[in-house]
């Protein structure tokens, strides 16, 4: 199979690659302009650029590229030094440009409300794919919902069961009340979801994860959880906390060094501190 089948196939099944490609070269190198390799998210290859240590780094760069989700160029200058595995000093230079080639994030909304609605709309925006969830047929359709991969309604639970997100997923929990929160919280901790947030003040999801520890769920679980969702801007309309999930949505697919270490210790303190929990 080659390679462009290949990245065909990949896409189909929703995993992740990196097209390397020789941009740029000087002088005698072990491969041409224009050679190509692809590296697959469990690190196997299909193609070469010449082998030896550079194609390694190649591979170790492309690697860094599928998880943060950037293109990047590596420069080689191959007069100096001989290549471990070949011993062969080429006496050239040249330049790789790794392309990432990510599926579209795949964002879960349960709640079809107010705030699920808006934030379906700026998801879309933002690049996500949405699948939708609601207990309510008036609030989880295709008139409410016409672009969203999928859309689900009837028995919370029934829809629960159908639903593998992958490490790549990202779960908003907005739905219309406690008792429906708990359910998804409960499912969502169980899946391997890149992103896990859920709506509601402080004090209330110090409630449910007092419910679930009770249940048995480990304390240290609850660290993946985003709560309460959102980054804070004193959001107050639907739109607004559409928007600060949004951002936070963002945040942690771009590896945001300023919001996320701040997000990850609010939410252990909330979790051992209640006083600093929002009202």
């Amino acid at each position: 199979m080659g390679i462009y089948e290949e990245i065909c196939k990949l896409k189909r099944e929703g995993k992740r690659a990196a097209l390397t490609t020789i941009v740029n070269v000087s002088g005698s190198i072990p491969s041409v302009v224009a050679a190509k390799m692809l590296v697959r998210e469990d690190g196997s290859i299909l193609g070469t650029v010449g082998g030896g240590r550079m194609e390694s780094e190649v591979r170790e760069g492309a690697m860094e590229s599928m998880k943060d989700e950037k293109p990047k160029t590596m420069t080689f200058n191959m007069d100096q030094t001989p290549d471990d595995e070949t011993g062969l000093v080429c006496g050239g230079s040249l330049e790789v440009f790794i392309e990432p080639l990510v599926p579209a994030p795949v964002l879960y909304i349960f709640g079809g409300g107010h705030v699920g609605l808006n934030l379906y709309k700026v998801a879309m925006l933002a690049g996500f794919e949405v699948v939708l969830a609601d207990d309510r047929e008036l609030y989880a359709n295709r008139e409410r919902f016409p672009d969203a991969r999928e859309v689900h309604t009837g028995d919370l639970d029934a829809t629960l069961s159908e639903l593998t997100p992958s490490g790549d997923s990202y779960i908003a929990i907005v739905t219309r009340g406690h008792r429906h929160d708990i359910r998804v919280l409960r499912w969502a901790l169980n899946t391997p979801a890149h992103y896990i947030g859920m709506i509601g003040s402080g004090r209330k999801v110090l409630s449910l994860y007092q419910k679930l520890e009770a249940e048995g769920v480990a304390r240290e679980s609850f660290n993946r959880v985003f709560a309460p969702i959102g980054l804070e801007i004193s959001a107050g309309t639907p739109e607004e906390i559409a928007i600060s999930i949004m951002a936070e949505l963002i945040a942690v697919r771009r590896h945001c060094t300023i919001a996320l270490p701040h997000l990850r210790n609010r939410i252990r303190k909330e979790q051992t501190d209640p006083s600093s929990l929002k009202q």
